[in-house]
């Protein structure tokens, strides 16, 4: 299998300054499935939904080349289920309600004929699932990616240590960064981070952009500018799908390589925020993403006329 995802499928209710929804389709395996799929074409899901989930929502994935032998659905239970409310900022929320449900006691199975995969991206789930699925794959990964978020630093930090000795890449924000490290500046908080283990750092800036950083070299992606922005959900995870997605289509995890997976990434996040859930990322053309990650590159292309 060339790349595997592992993380949450799952409902979410949202509201914004735009607007609000009922309970939709949420989830960060979901959104990293769906991102990743318009670049990698073998990959599958490890994940965990109830009884309650929608069979045309996992028809969705299969069709867009998911294999889904990974993904538990237990009989009488009910999916995950998280509500927020974002601020006029769109970069603050405040959560409402959060059920873990199947989550609680989420034990990650990996059929046979999965086992051995080439690229694997763990979405934002306990530090010890992730470290449990990359135990129990054959053979190690080319790359591992990880996702993760403060709340793990809060309630489960050594935890959340022992994994990242494990990781090649990981994802996180400025402020989960500064966290992580105990360092405010950014360029301080990666040498801190890279120091526990992954050789990569990606802290993304939400409408600021992302950076990447590896041994002394740094990257920085922009944000695209956009006209309205919907829905930030999942955009996160969107940007590492993208990512990883693109990494694995092309087998390549140079840190040139890596520069054209974070525009890649940071394209698709662009779609992702534009409509409520994943709506957005279920029906994109090829000419579509083609056409925005060239715009992200009109957003840096320029030449230097006259040096001072």
């Amino acid at each position: 299998m060339r790349l595997m995802t592992v993380g949450s499928v799952a409902f979410d209710a949202i509201e914004t300054p735009f607007g609000k929804t009922d309970k939709i389709i949420g989830g960060a395996g979901t959104y990293i499935a769906f991102s990743s799929s318009y670049f990698a074409e073998e990959q599958a899901i490890i994940s965990v939904v109830g009884e309650d989930f929608p069979q045309e929502m996992l028809d969705k994935l299969a069709n867009r080349g998911v294999n889904l032998d990974g993904l538990q659905i237990k009989k009488g239970e009910k999916s995950f289920f998280w509500s927020g409310r974002y601020h006029n900022d769109m970069n603050s929320r405040d959560t409402l309600v959060t059920e873990l449900n199947v989550l609680e006691n989420f034990d990650p199975v990996i059929p046979s004929h999965l086992n051995e995969v080439d690229y694997l991206m763990l979405g934002n789930l306990s530090p010890q699932v992730q470290r449990q699925v990359i135990e129990r794959l054959n053979k190690r990964p080319k790359l591992v990616a990880m996702d993760t978020m403060n709340f793990w630093m809060d309630i489960a930090m050594d935890d959340l240590k022992e994994t990242l000795k494990l990781v090649d890449v990981l994802i996180i924000n400025d402020e989960e960064a500064r966290q992580l490290s105990g360092e405010y500046s950014l360029v301080k908080a990666a040498d801190k981070i890279r120091s526990m283990g992954p050789k990569y750092l990606i802290i993304k800036k939400g409408e600021h952009g992302a950076l990447l950083f590896h041994e002394k070299n740094v990257f920085f992606a922009p944000a695209l500018p956009l006209e309205e922005v919907f829905d930030p959900t999942g955009a996160g995870d969107t940007f590492a799908g993208g990512f990883m997605g693109y990494i694995a289509s092309t087998d390549d995890f140079s840190f040139d390589n890596m520069k054209r997976a974070i525009i890649t990434g940071s394209a698709m996040a662009s779609f992702c925020v534009e409509e409520f859930g994943t709506g957005k990322l279920e029906n994109l053309t090829k000419r579509e993403i083609e056409d925005r990650i060239q715009e992200f590159v009109q957003l840096t292309n320029f030449e230097m006329v006259q040096s001072i």
